[in-house]
C-alpha cells in the first residue's frame, strides 16, 4: 500500500456560484493514487476524509470526486485569513489521507 500522504501545489479558485466557496483542485497523479487506495470508507458525495496542513494551519475536513477524475478541497474563509491567500494564489499544502 502506498503513503496516504501528499504534498501537493495547486491554485485557489472560487466557485461560480452562490456562496464564496474556494477550493483548490488536486490533479493527476495524486488523484490516480487516492482512488487506487484510499477511496475507502466513502462518506457523503463520495468525499474522503483528510488532515491538511497549510504553512502554520492544520485541520481536517473531506476531499470531494469531480467529473474529470480530480479532487476538490474546499479551503474555509478561516484558513484563507489564517494563511493570507486569496482566489488566483498558488498553494502548496500536505494532505494526508485519514484511514
Amino acid at each position: 500500500m502506498n503513503s496516504n500522504i501528499f504534498t501537493i501545489k495547486s491554485r485557489l479558485w472560487e466557485w461560480e456560484g452562490k456562496g464564496a466557496w474556494h477550493f483548490v483542485t488536486i490533479e493527476k497523479p495524486d488523484a490516480d493514487e487516492i482512488k487506487k487506495d484510499w477511496t475507502w470508507p466513502r462518506k457523503g458525495f463520495g468525499s474522503i476524509p483528510v488532515q491538511i496542513t497549510l504553512g502554520k494551519s492544520v485541520w481536517k475536513t473531506s476531499i470531494f470526486p469531480e467529473k474529470e477524475g480530480s479532487y476538490l478541497l474546499p479551503i474555509k474563509k478561516s484558513m484563507r485569513a489564517a494563511e493570507k491567500i486569496t482566489k488566483g494564489d498558488t498553494v502548496l499544502f500536505i494532505l494526508q489521507v485519514i484511514t
